[in-house]
This record gives structure tokens, C-alpha cells and sequence, in this order.
């Protein structure tokens, strides 16, 4: 008796990050599950150099994308940063609501600045990133961070020390998402 060969097909995943649709390659939906997509997000952010990273949810025969990772790419960084300025970054952890997020904060200056312009500036906004973070889970933080709403925010704040040139969030990652049962045990 011949046995039937599976043939691959498209399966749909929403991502409602960016209320946006695509589709994978796979057996069976229930592959899908626990894969990661890289998304370009250059033409929806006019021109800014955005990979999304996101891991496929497989729930009732419906995927569903849930945001991993924003990574600025670097020709938007050597666009950015002039010969002239100075750029100031930061690394840093942080707990949201349901997850701990690694943050990666750039902040370019309109002209050289001092050491301790510098210093103050990441103090600031490692201060503020830290305030915003804990009253929202991850979703709402991913959603903010590619509207550029935090971000407008934080360089009004930081322009009280020093005005910027250009203030991003150049990487935002998720290091871990927190159970129920770790969040009550930390409380």
C-alpha cells in the first residue's frame, strides 16, 4: 500500500503589533509553533531602519506573532551620528509588568558636549526609561516604542540638560517573561 506524501503549505499569522498579516511555510500549523520571524519594518516607518523579531503562538489552529525583539540597523546609525556629535548609550535591564526587558537607549547630541553633560543625560534617561517601564506590560511598551511616543517624551525631558539631535530606543528586547507564580513570589 503507498503511503500519501504531506505536502507543505501557507499558513497565516496575524501580528497585531502592527496589525499586519503573513505567512509561513510549514507541514502542519501546529510546526509553527515556538518559530521565530525577522519582519523589516523600513517601509511602514518611513525610511527608519527597524527588524522586528517576533515568536509564533500557536493557539485552536490560529497563529499569532507576540514581539521578541526592535533592533535599529546600523545605516540608520551612521546616518544619524555626524562627525561634530557626541552619541551616548546605554545597557540595561528592567521589569515590566509581565516581563524583564533588556533596554539599549542612543542619544545623540547637536554638538560635543562634556563628560558630565553625557553622564547626566544617561543617568536621565535610565531614570525615566526605568519609571515608564514598570506601570506597563510588554505589548503596550513594543507599541509605544514603534509609534516613537516614548521616545518624544524622554527627549523633552532630556532636552532640560542638554537638546538632542536624535534620541532612540536602538535595541528593546525581551530577556525572560515572568510567570504568575514568580511575579507573586517577588511581591
Amino acid at each position: 500500500m503507498a503511503i500519501a506524501k504531506k505536502r507543505k503549505k501557507f499558513f497565516d499569522v496575524d501580528i497585531p503589533l502592527i496589525r499586519k498579516q503573513t505567512q509561513l511555510y510549514a507541514f502542519d500549523i501546529k510546526d509553527l509553533d515556538n518559530k521565530d520571524i525577522k519582519y523589516d519594518l523600513t517601509r511602514i516607518l518611513k525610511g527608519k531602519n527597524i527588524l522586528l523579531r517576533l515568536k509564533v503562538n500557536v493557539k485552536e489552529d490560529h497563529a499569532i506573532a507576540t514581539p521578541i525583539e526592535i533592533n535599529l540597523l546600523s545605516s540608520l546609525l551612521k546616518r544619524v551620528v555626524r562627525k561634530g556629535t557626541d552619541y551616548i548609550e546605554d545597557s540595561f535591564s528592567a521589569e515590566c509588568k509581565d516581563a524583564q526587558l533588556r533596554i539599549k537607549p542612543l542619544l545623540v547630541t547637536r554638538a560635543r558636549v562634556s563628560r558630565q553633560i553625557r553622564k547626566a543625560l544617561r543617568e536621565k534617561a535610565k531614570e525615566e526609561l526605568t519609571k515608564y517601564i514598570k506601570s506597563k506590560n510588554s505589548e503596550e511598551i513594543f507599541e509605544d516604542v514603534l509609534k516613537s511616543k516614548f521616545q518624544k517624551e524622554l527627549s523633552l525631558k532630556l532636552k532640560k540638560i542638554y537638546p538632542l539631535s536624535f534620541c532612540e530606543i536602538r535595541i528593546l528586547k525581551v530577556e525572560r517573561f515572568l510567570d504568575k507564580k514568580e511575579s507573586i513570589k517577588t511581591e
